[in-house]
């Protein structure tokens, strides 16, 4: 055991203990943070606008706050960058997260002195509980990488604006700061393809025991780490690599590539960081889901899935949720977001303590012909198809056909980019068909009624996602492929290979 390790175990066990204690306390939390959030909100514009007040009631709030999503809060926020104070939140925002929005360019989400601590310490308390949960703190003992986006701030009035994980790379605790990799210098390196060759030669050769990032930047970063490599897997390289911290992205898809490339199993630590907030972690290696983090500025609501929409949807709070249904997530936050649609869907696996599953993204999904098929499905069955057919599988997605050139029936295309197209496609077109049927009864409804035909399977050619995310400038650092569309924009800028 080193001397980091020595000292983080006895540290992380007894932070892991904390989190337990106040995972069973999650309904006072959530009582707590409503009336904080309230109270110190009501004398801001948006406070005074919706009525705040002390002891405000859950039924009041929801009359007065309606749900909305950043188009709604952009007004609030653009007060804000021209120079006021006190608009959504007391004061003036420390910094704005800078993420891609879909309808409105560039969203400027807001943290504030308040929030910023729990995004710092939520990554480093999931650490805590896998050290705890396995007693094992030799990650502390060498090098840790995480592939992040730049640290370079910009400014937008007068307050700092960059990515969530650059500006989060500005707090990290000093203990850790010694061992995180790449340098600062690569770090700023805004083009992706010249920032991996600077991180493979800075890494080479280093005692790397921990790895964070999005799954396919990281597998393209052990890619090119073994090219002209006598090494025949990661592990050659990185002996004591163990560990993978991920968000965002559901790995199951990739994990069995990236065990053929470390050549071993790996643990992992999954996240639910967001520029709005750190949400959730998993906080076991044994139980099933991530713990929702219930002390954390957040006040969070619920909406069941298939509501999101109508003129009315049921807004439920914490102690109102039940198992296995789908809930679109709401936010009101000590960063000044107010009945907040994030737009991911979430799926409760646990009500003691409660631990959720993230199934996909409201606006991420295929039902061109009313089966709303989501992300947690499609990667279900592809993760059986991996397993089933022993398929190396880099990256995928999902898009409905309507009217094909063939006259057939309408169908589901899935775009796969295979590191070597198999011979049997059509038999893993069925399976994966199959397991979707199961899955989901309205697609299956289809099937059986001739409205669509099985799904079709479209193999990519070799770096046709590299190639798609480069030509929409979002190629590294936090940008992931949307697993899901119910249009073609995606679909139909891919290269397929010749049938």
């Amino acid at each position: 055991m080193g001397i980091k390790s020595f000292f983080v175990l006895p540290l992380a066990t007894w932070q892991a203990k904390r989190i337990r204690k106040q995972a069973k306390m999650a309904i006072e939390n959530q009582n707590f943070w409503f009336n904080k959030l309230i109270d110190r909100a009501e004398k801001t514009v948006f406070g005074s606008e919706h009525g705040f007040r002390s002891g405000m009631t859950y039924a009041e709030f929801k009359a007065a706050v309606p749900l909305t999503d950043y188009e709604g809060l952009a007004p609030y926020i653009e007060k804000t960058i021209k120079g006021q104070a006190n608009v959504l939140w007391p004061g003036y925002p420390m910094y704005f997260a800078k993420t891609s929005g879909t309808t409105s360019g560039t969203k400027f989400i807001p943290i504030t002195k308040e929030s910023l601590p729990f995004h710092v310490g939520s990554a480093r308390n999931a650490v805590f509980c896998y050290v705890a949960d396995t007693k094992d703190a030799s990650v502390f003992d060498g090098k840790m990488i995480f592939l992040s986006g730049s640290p370079i701030l910009d400014k937008i009035g007068t307050i700092k604006t960059g990515r969530l994980s650059g500006i989060v790379n500005h707090h990290i605790p000093g203990f850790v700061k010694k061992n995180q990799l790449p340098s600062w210098e690569t770090n700023c390196i805004e083009d992706w393809e010249l920032k991996l060759q600077h991180i493979i030669k800075e890494t080479k050769g280093k005692d790397l025991r921990l790895i964070g990032g999005i799954p396919s930047w990281v597998q393209m970063y052990f890619e090119q780490l073994l090219q002209g490599s006598p090494a025949a897997t990661i592990t050659d390289l990185f002996p004591n690599l163990g560990l993978y911290v991920f968000g965002g992205v559901n790995f199951e898809p990739y994990r069995a590539r990236f065990e053929r490339l470390l050549g071993k199993g790996v643990k992992t630590i999954e996240t639910y960081p967001a520029s709005e907030g750190f949400i959730a972690f998993q906080d076991s290696q044994t139980e099933e889901g991530l713990l929702l983090q219930t002390n954390v500025g957040i006040f969070y609501e619920f909406v069941p899935a298939k509501e999101m929409g109508s003129d009315s949807p049921t807004r439920l709070s914490l102690d109102q949720v039940q198992l296995d249904e789908n809930y679109a997530i709401i936010l009101n936050t000590n960063a000044g977001l107010w009945g907040y649609v994030i737009g991911d869907t979430v799926r409760f696996v646990s009500l003691n303590p409660y631990r959720i599953k993230v199934t996909g993204r409201i606006k991420h999904f295929v039902s061109a012909f009313g089966e709303h098929v989501i992300g947690e499905e499609v990667d279900l069955a592809m993760k059986a198809a991996i397993h089933q057919f022993n398929l190396n599988v880099l990256e995928f997605h999902v898009a409905p056909l309507v009217q094909p050139k063939d006259n057939g029936l309408p169908r589901h295309q899935w775009f796969i980019e295979f590191s070597s197209v198999p011979e049997n496609i059509p038999e893993i077109e069925r399976f994966l068909d199959t397991q979707m049927q199961a899955q989901n009864s309205y697609y299956r409804d289809l099937i059986e009624g001739s409205i669509l035909r099985h799904l079709e399977i479209c193999p990519v050619v070799s770096n046709g996602f590299t190639d798609y995310m480069k030509s929409v400038g979002k190629l590294g650092g936090q940008n992931k492929v949307p697993r899901l569309a119910d249009d073609r924009k995606i679909a139909d800028a891919l290269t397929i290979l010749p049938a």
